[in-house]
């Protein structure tokens, strides 16, 4: 289940991108469930652990991927860590209930992400509630970010 901390959270890391550049690992990038993520946030095709093609930067690396590729490869990769992921865009919101559809997850946001118009089960973790869809999580959310 994805699991989600609004607000202030001192133990979350705050900066995923520098987090990746210094621990992601090659085999992490050719796994099929990381190059879903790439081509579809990112738009990108996978060519090997070190080599991606971007259809506008051409052939990058891995730490040229987007903050919130990145950010999305660690919650995958790093379970006992927990990442802001206000460095994600709403178009990273699918791909945060995939990976707690996997299994138990923590995230920290400090802003309000869109979910869509699909139900969902998402623990918010500041006041121990379920919430089931958008209409729930909006005036739960409000509350607990400024």
């Amino acid at each position: 289940m994805l699991n989600i901390f609004y607000g202030d959270m001192p133990e979350a890391i705050y900066n995923p991108s520098v987090y990746f550049k210094n621990v992601y690992d090659e085999s992490w990038i050719v796994e099929p469930f990381t190059k879903e993520m790439i081509k579809d946030v990112d738009k990108s095709t996978v060519i090997g652990p070190r080599i991606i093609d971007s259809p506008v930067l051409g052939g990058i690396t891995p730490r040229e991927l987007s903050g919130g590729v990145k950010t999305l490869i660690l919650i995958d990769h790093v379970p006992d860590k927990v990442f802001n992921a206000s460095a994600c865009g709403d178009n990273c919101a699918k791909w945060l209930l995939k990976i707690g559809e996997k299994r138990d997850v923590t995230i920290n946001l400090r802003h309000i992400m869109d979910f869509g118009d699909e139900d969902f089960c998402i623990r918010v973790q500041n006041t121990g509630q379920l919430i089931h869809n958008m209409d729930e999580l909006l005036p739960v959310a409000g509350k607990l970010v400024r």
